[in-house]
C-alpha cells in the first residue's frame, strides 16, 4: 500500500510550515499539494489523487474552508478531511458534522494529536473534540453566554446593525439591546463597538456568512 496522498489548507505561513514539517516527519504521509485558500482546493481534487485533506476554516481569499469541503465531499466522496483551526467558534463543529468532515482538530504546537487523528480517520473513525476550547472574554468565560447571546454577538462581530441583527434572527430590536447589554455587564467592556471586536479578535465568534457576503 503506498503513501496516504496529503493537501494542506492553511491560510498562515507559520502554520502551514509547521504541519508540513509535521506530516512530513511521518512515513506514512506524503504531501502532494499545501496551498493557502480553500478557493483552490477542489480544483487541486480535480489534478492530482488526494487521499486527505488538512483544512482550516479562514483562508486566503476569505474562502471558508467548510463550504469547500461541503463541495469536495459530493464531488470525492472518498477523499477524507480533517478541518483544523485554532478558532474556537463554537458553530464550527455543527457546521462540520452537517458537511460530513471525518475528523476535527483544534491547532496544536506539537504533531502527536495531529498524526493520531490522521491515522485514525484513514482507519475510518471520526474524531471530534467533546466541546470548544474554553475561552476568556473580559471578565467572561464563553461558558457564561446563552445560546441566544452567542448567535446575537456573532452578528454584532460582523458588523450587522441592532436592526439587521434581529431581522437576522426573528427577534425584536429591544431583545437585541437587551442582549448586548446584558454580554457587557457579564465582560466588563465599556460600549458594544469594544464587545464586537474583542470577541472577534479572540476568534470566540466569527460571521463566516458575512466573509461568504465579501467573497461574491
Amino acid at each position: 500500500m503506498g503513501l496516504t496522498k496529503v493537501m494542506i489548507v492553511e491560510d498562515d505561513p507559520m502554520a502551514r510550515k509547521l504541519i508540513e514539517i509535521f506530516v512530513s516527519d511521518n512515513k506514512n504521509y506524503e504531501i502532494v499539494h499545501s496551498i493557502e485558500s480553500a478557493a483552490m482546493a477542489e480544483i487541486y481534487c480535480l489534478t492530482s489523487p488526494v487521499d486527505l485533506i488538512l483544512m482550516d476554516v479562514c483562508t486566503a481569499m476569505n474562502a471558508n474552508g467548510l463550504d469547500a469541503s461541503e463541495k469536495i465531499k459530493k464531488q470525492f466522496p472518498n477523499i477524507k478531511i480533517i478541518i483544523i483551526t485554532s478558532q474556537p467558534e463554537c458553530s464550527f463543529i455543527d457546521r462540520a458534522h452537517e458537511v460530513g468532515v471525518d475528523s476535527f482538530w483544534y491547532k496544536e504546537p506539537t504533531a502527536e494529536n495531529l498524526i493520531s487523528t490522521m491515522d485514525r480517520t484513514m482507519a475510518g473513525e471520526c474524531i471530534y473534540p467533546t466541546s470548544t476550547p474554553l475561552l476568556k472574554l473580559g471578565d467572561a468565560l464563553s461558558v457564561n453566554f446563552t445560546d441566544r447571546e452567542i448567535e446575537v454577538l456573532r452578528q454584532l462581530a460582523g458588523g450587522e446593525p441592532d436592526a439587521e441583527i434581529a431581522k437576522n434572527l426573528n427577534i425584536t430590536v429591544r431583545t437585541v439591546k437587551s442582549h448586548i447589554q446584558s454580554m457587557r455587564e457579564k465582560t466588563g467592556f465599556r460600549n458594544r463597538t469594544e464587545l464586537a471586536v474583542r470577541a472577534r479578535e479572540s476568534g470566540f465568534v466569527i460571521n463566516t456568512a458575512k466573509l461568504q457576503e465579501e467573497t461574491e
